[in-house]
């Protein structure tokens, strides 16, 4: 495999998403896992605005720049912000890595309280947790929350017609969507640039932000979700499995241990909802990885679940889309997501190979026994356009990622 073409690709949707919020009262966030390309969609909504609006007050501060070494400190940039205010005139800011200036929330919630600023910012997930956001701004305040690259991004960024894309999704799964590793033609390059990011964010961004003095079990829990990312789980059921592994452990803990991958969104949760019943069910979840490179590059191919990476997938693409995700449960049978939109439901069931009359018919009877009228989808490797059984969608998973 030769390099891949280096022109920036636009994130769509993230864009999309920025442009809605442009203009609105709140400072804005955008927060997402180590390199999933939050400093570069907010540059480049940064130079849409300069290109759209040119008598615009562009303020772009990226405080990793040697040349802003002085703003590193909360007054300085206070001061740096408020003396190149326009008035009468449309003023932005964008603070790049914000956590590098020590007290920069006090300078940031002046500059809010102040107005005249439409406010964006990106930093680290060790200082700009979700959880924290609250904490640190007292104005209003709205997360703008980026994932790694889609698969429809990955095939514009490799330059691949849509007709490549049945070809070219095992090759995605295995890379992922940090589009810093694709400056690596070499698969093992490439997934040696995935695992550095992983460790960083357990060794520093982890270890840094909860003053962990060991990071061994956290360790031993991320490969395990990354081993069982899409499986049902509970905090007691891993805290028995690592336990019996040799790491002795607790549910609490592991409890612990998790909401803290959570918020560094290597992983996401999702909720079992009861479709009969319509309310959510608190005891067993499911966790997803933010990105299936990331289960490759650390684990490799041992006890790979083509069919689960494949859930995994669609999991994301669905967030990537704005869904709200669950996991279904009705009666004995589980449905792989229950996702809503709005006023928009839709249930979906992901398979790696429905070619076989049997696997087919076992795939969409959970879809079946529901009795209500909201779309019902079955994803799956077919390789052949969409098609409707009984009233069932079954779309091709490539096609579906890139619609």
């Amino acid at each position: 495999m030769g390099a891949y073409p280096q022109d920036l690709i636009e994130r769509q949707l993230d864009l999309e998403r920025m442009r809605a919020l442009e203009g609105t009262p709140d400072i804005k966030v955008i927060t997402g896992m180590r390199r999933s390309g939050k400093s570069t969609i907010m540059e480049a909504f940064a130079d849409e605005v300069r290109r759209k609006r040119p008598a615009a007050n562009v303020v772009y501060i990226d405080l990793l720049d040697l040349d802003n070494e002085d703003l590193l400190e909360y007054h300085e940039l206070h001061s740096r912000v408020t003396g190149s205010y326009a008035p009468g005139g449309s003023n932005y800011l964008f603070v790049d890595e914000v956590q590098l200036c020590d007290g920069f929330e006090k300078a940031i919630n002046s500059l809010h309280a102040r107005g005249g600023w439409d406010i964006y910012l990106t930093g680290s997930n060790a200082f700009l947790l979700s959880s924290d956001l609250a904490t640190l701004f007292t104005g209003r305040h709205v997360e703008l929350h980026v994932l790694p690259f889609g698969f429809e991004e990955y095939l514009r960024y490799r330059g691949a017609p849509a007709s490549d894309a049945d070809a070219l999704l095992d090759e995605y799964v295995r890379r992922g969507g940090l589009a810093g590793s694709y400056a690596y033609p070499d698969e093992r390059d490439a997934a040696g640039y995935v695992r550095d990011v992983y460790r960083t964010v357990i060794t520093r961004d982890l270890a840094q932000k909860y003053k962990l003095p060991d990071t061994a079990m956290l360790e031993r829990l991320a490969e395990f979700m990354l081993d069982n990312a899409g499986n049902l789980n509970s905090p007691n059921r891993i805290a028995d499995s690592l336990t019996a592994a040799g790491s002795q452990t607790n549910h609490v803990t592991v409890g612990r241990y998790i909401s803290y991958l959570e918020d560094a969104f290597m992983f996401y949760r999702a909720k079992r909802y009861d479709i009969r019943g319509k309310k959510y069910l608190e005891t067993i979840e499911k966790h997803y990885v933010a990105d299936t490179g990331m289960r490759y590059a650390v684990l490799g191919t041992r006890n790979m679940d083509w069919g689960r990476m494949y859930e995994n997938l669609v999991y994301l693409e669905l967030m990537r889309r704005g869904w709200e995700v669950h996991v279904g449960k009705l009666y004995q049978k589980e449905v792989d997501f229950v996702a809503r939109r709005g006023s928009e439901q839709v249930y979906i069931q992901v398979s790696d190979d429905v070619s076989g009359p049997a696997t087919l018919k076992r795939e969409i009877s959970p879809l079946l026994a529901i009795r209500d009228a909201y779309p019902k989808v079955l994803v799956a490797r077919t390789g052949h356009p969409e098609y409707t059984v009984d009233g069932v969608v079954v779309a091709n998973l490539a096609d579906w990622l890139v619609d």
